[in-house]
């Protein structure tokens, strides 16, 4: 004989239920939630994990909108200076100037992010930068001399790092959670190279379409309204060194810690990488004709980053960050060889770009890599210092990569000139080998 029901409980059901770390809403037409249905207890994948932290999605949507900036304020000033005064060499002098003084200020800007949050110093640093694009700007339209273009360029050198921010709150957020952080540095890894594949092609469009100065402006404001809508979202900011009472702990630079130096020598030389392929392209396209091509060429190569950079984030690769390094820099090393038998070959545009775009699927797990291991070799409460010095280090290395690189076009061909990407990947990988102090030292960031 069948039992009768039990009659419903009088206390009403929770609106949300909590099954592991995964919030399931309640069906109102049973007391359990069903278990049976397909994919009830399958685990989030690992980008969704990452959104679903409370507050991700909002800063890193206005972290993309004040990164984008970072691919479009040289090309503008180049177009800008070039179209305007009629000289390429003023232009390049204005925007190497510019990199050699964010390489200086740019550390500094970094330690007292990290030491009295990002609100308080972000926000000020970035309105003294806007303030220098916007001079540059207006000193190039009205005629100013040419002295006046370099001090107001070397202004916009107090930018915040807006990824190494970005980079900190996922710090903050997944501390201690080797997978999540793994998925974010390749996340992060992914979105810098797609704004530097769109930065360069907005801001030529915007110069080109509207006026000369148009790039400029625009990179101005996003970089401003970005910043103050990044910074806005406090729940996810980290807490400033001087407020955890850890200001004045631990090695007063990162420089000093263990480990740190040499992976500073491996971001100058994948920096070489860069700023040689850039500049090589550009004379390669340029001596065949096809001079306007030369940015979709390297497009390609930032999208293969892109992708693997994504792909990359999606699995956990075995063993330790440092074990791993090697073998990311030799297929690197590897792969960049591809242009140079492209260009050494038939020499045609579209199967360079084919070879750059499986070069570009190195790039980002050796970023990846590196980054991550910068990151958890940093003293705690210098995350954003330790960060800037990387990019500090990879700055450097593009300035010496792309004088390598335009040497080699000149005095010898434009062909050849794609043998010095893999010759400084080389480099890389010869430093990851080489027994220096602390490289090899325990840490947790390499398990």
């Amino acid at each position: 004989m069948p039992q009768p029901r039990s009659p419903r409980p009088s206390t009403p059901a929770p609106l949300l239920t909590v099954t592991g770390d995964t919030l399931v809403a309640a069906d109102f037409g049973s007391r359990a939630p069903d278990r049976a249905r397909p994919g009830a207890g399958r685990p989030p994948g690992p980008y969704r994990r990452l959104f679903a932290a409370p507050g991700a999605r909002a800063f890193t949507a206005w972290n993309l909108v004040a990164r984008l900036p970072m691919g479009m304020f040289s090309v503008s000033a180049v177009v800008m200076i070039a179209g305007t005064r009629g000289s390429y060499a003023l232009a390049g002098a204005v925007t190497a100037t510019g990199l050699a003084a964010t390489a200086l200020v740019a550390p500094w800007t970094a330690r007292l992010i990290d030491r009295h949050g990002q609100a308080r110093v972000a926000l000020p640093a970035t309105l003294v930068a806007v303030l220098g694009s916007l001079a540059l700007l207006l000193c190039v339209r009205h005629g100013a001399p040419d002295w006046t273009l370099f001090a107001a360029y070397a202004a916009t050198a107090t930018t915040p790092n807006t990824g190494g921010m970005s980079r900190a709150r996922w710090d903050h957020l997944f501390k201690g959670d080797a997978a999540a952080l793994h998925t974010a540095n390749s996340f992060e890894q992914a979105t810098d190279e797609l704004c530097f594949m769109l930065g360069p092609v907005l801001a030529v469009f915007l110069c080109g379409t509207f006026f000369p100065e148009a790039g400029t402006l625009v990179g101005a404001f996003l970089l401003l309204a970005g910043m103050l809508l990044f910074t806005a979202q406090r729940a996810t900011e980290p807490p400033a060194a001087r407020a955890r009472g850890t200001a004045g702990a631990g090695p007063k630079s990162p420089l000093r810690s263990p480990g740190i130096p040499p992976l500073l020598a491996v971001c100058l030389a994948t920096g070489a990488v860069f700023g040689s392929m850039e500049v090589v392209t550009i004379a390669f396209a340029d001596a065949r004709g096809h001079g306007t091509a030369a940015g979709v060429v390297l497009a390609l190569q930032a999208a293969g980053s892109c992708a693997a950079g994504l792909l990359y984030g999606a699995v956990r690769p075995a063993g330790s960050a440092w074990s791993r390094l090697p073998w990311c820099i030799a297929a690197m090393t590897a792969l960049l060889t591809l242009p140079a038998l492209a260009a050494a070959g038939p020499g045609s545009l579209p199967l360079l770009g084919g070879a750059l775009l499986l070069a570009g699927m190195a790039t980002a797990p050796t970023m990846v890599t590196t980054m991550t291991l910068v990151q958890r070799r940093t003293p705690e409460g210098r995350l954003n210092e330790g960060m800037t010095l990387a990019v500090t280090g990879l700055l450097g290395g593009i300035a010496c990569g792309s004088a390598a690189g335009g040497w080699v076009a000149e005095h010898l061909s434009a062909a050849a000139g794609y043998g010095v990407p893999p010759a400084a990947a080389a480099l890389a990988l010869l430093i990851t080998l080489l027994p220096l102090p602390g490289s090899r030292s325990g840490s947790r960031a390499d398990h």
